[in-house]
């Protein structure tokens, strides 16, 4: 399959596996400091946190289906079995049916993918997956011409996933990209992160990265595929539409209704780092503009 991807970032601009495992403290650090969030510009940036352990990496996560405490993933998502694992690719495809990872693994050429990645508590990193194009398996099924959208499903498994007992969610976790977005080069399956395998708790054996949208439409642990006509519903979105668009772009002028989304700290930068301007679709307007030409991006946030 052929490579389309174009890349502006090398392993020089990577966020350093440290810094990224120190988020634990950075964020706690970011709550505790709320209200010195104005002098960030004014102040000079501080040593770096102390690093941790590897294992550091998965101790604070969001993954609701294993429980809303950042610390509950690491503790519950050993539960989930993720081998064997099939994901279902139905809808308007010309091959529907079930793909063994396995087999999807050794049709894909996988790839480093170094990108910028950007959550809704205003920081970002520059994050190395390891995984493959989301066009080469869409490609795989066969997409058909009625095509307009791709929706996602992550596993639901009551017995393996405690967070689900909960309704803190319309369960399974849903998520969705319109065709032109899924097939876009930047758009990929995630099979690692920094050369290894990806954690339960950070979305193993499978998510989605879709690196100039926040970090909510990465679906994890994903189980089905569907083509469709219509928009899919997206879990935050049915949750609370004011707050979460479909889209979700990263976009500096359209402002959560609960904070500023205009700038952001690199991780590693220390609590009174600096702040930075938040560039428009996390820094890849280049290649994703088009895709949003004549839109309203306010309305459609």
């Amino acid at each position: 399959m052929a490579h389309r991807w174009k890349n502006t970032l090398n392993r020089s601009d990577i966020t350093p596996i440290e810094h990224y495992m120190n988020r634990r403290q950075l964020m706690a650090g970011l709550a505790a400091g709320v209200g010195l969030v104005g002098l960030g510009s004014s102040v000079r940036a501080q040593p770096a946190l102390e690093p941790n352990s590897f294992e550091d990496i998965t101790s604070y996560n969001n993954y609701y289906e294993f429980g809303t405490g950042k610390d509950d993933p690491a503790k519950n998502a050993h539960r989930l079995t993720t081998s064997p694992w099939t994901v279902q690719i139905d809808g308007l495809v010309d091959r529907p049916g079930d793909y063994a990872f396995a087999d999807i693994m050794d049709a894909m050429t996988i790839e480093e993918r170094i990108y910028r990645f950007r959550c809704v508590e205003a920081w970002s990193m520059v994050i190395p997956w390891n995984g493959f194009e989301l066009a080469d398996l869409l490609e795989m099924a066969g997409v058909q011409p009625g095509a307009k959208y791709v929706a996602f499903e992550t596993a639901l498994r009551p017995d393996e996933m405690p967070g689900v007992r909960f309704p803190v969610l319309d369960w399974p976790y849903v998520e969705g990209l319109r065709l032109d977005e899924a097939m876009n080069p930047l758009t990929i399956m995630a099979t690692g992160i920094y050369g290894k395998d990806i954690p339960n708790q950070n979305g193993a054996p499978l998510r989605l990265v879709v690196p100039w949208k926040y970090g909510f439409k990465s679906i994890k642990s994903i189980v089905r595929i569907t083509l469709t006509e219509e928009e899919p519903p997206t879990s935050w979105n049915k949750a609370n539409p004011r707050e979460y668009g479909f889209y979700s772009n990263v976009n500096p002028e359209v402002d959560h209704p609960r904070w500023s989304q205009a700038s952001e700290r690199a991780v590693g930068g220390g609590l009174f780092a600096r702040r930075i301007d938040t560039l428009m679709f996390n820094g890849y307007e280049e290649e994703v503009a088009g895709l949003y030409k004549g839109m309203d991006l306010k309305a459609n946030f």
